[in-house]
């Protein structure tokens, strides 16, 4: 069967909002048989617009049956029994790795537009992520960042390790968690303050607009928390961001 028949035939299903991402950036639509419905929210995913029109799933191999994937995706180990049930109906099942390490990124990157049938399709995404890892400056600026009612990222993390490739070295915090006393007192050269779920009221919200806060001694850059979600590639064009900001 000639290339371009076996890349029309492919149908691909995914069953969470990590696994969304690697599918929404690298698939055609006509191959994209369903993605999780917290990918359609756009107060979850950037990539909301590219998800919507599509079937919507709440993670449940049953969920896409009627679609008749050829391929589903899964993170973090969908269950053996799902995993069995999808070759007796002949559906390639891929696990995909959940990121606690920038390699995973791309691992999944290529394991993703394989099941495509077109490993090429990862070549650019590869391609940034290895130009980010290879300039990273060797000097980093003191960093916090932030998310609501105080969430930080911890040290070691894929997230601190995404943070070092914008120039930043994230400050460990104990939980994970900075306090109003330590903004006050220490504050970070750079504070990076998460934009997830901003414009919705929550205590969390409501904290990251304290008057400590709002007022902290530091350069203040904001990101696109929801990228940070899956810390898969979503964030490498933060990073790009943040080095822009931070000369």
């Amino acid at each position: 069967m000639a290339a371009s028949a076996l890349l029309a035939a492919v149908s691909v299903a995914s069953l969470n909002l990590c696994t969304d991402e690697y599918l929404l950036l690298l698939a055609k639509p006509s191959e994209i048989a369903s993605v999780s419905f917290l990918s359609q929210d756009p107060q979850e995913s950037p990539l909301w617009k590219l998800a919507q029109g599509h079937h919507a799933n709440r993670g449940s191999l049953e969920d896409v049956l009627a679609k008749r994937p050829a391929v589903v995706l899964s993170m973090g180990g969908g269950g053996r029994a799902s995993s069995l049930i999808a070759s007796r109906l002949g559906i390639r099942a891929v696990d995909l790795r959940p990121v606690s390490k920038l390699e995973d990124v791309s691992w999944n990157l290529r394991a993703v537009a394989d099941a495509i049938g077109d490993p090429g399709r990862a070549r650019a995404w590869l391609k940034r992520l290895d130009y980010v890892r290879s300039t990273a400056r060797s000097r980093q600026m003191d960093a916090i960042w932030i998310g609501g009612a105080g969430q930080t990222i911890a040290v070691p993390s894929v997230g601190a390790d995404w943070m070092r490739l914008a120039g930043l070295k994230q400050r460990p915090l104990q939980g994970d968690r900075v306090s109003l006393e330590t903004i006050l007192v220490r504050p970070p050269a750079v504070l990076v303050q998460s934009r997830y779920r901003s414009g919705q009221f929550s205590r969390g919200a409501a904290w990251l607009s304290h008057p400590i806060v709002r007022n902290a001694k530091s350069r203040r850059v904001e990101v696109d928390g929801r990228g940070w979600t899956c810390m898969g590639p979503l964030v490498i064009p933060e990073i790009e961001r943040l080095r822009s900001l931070i000369r």
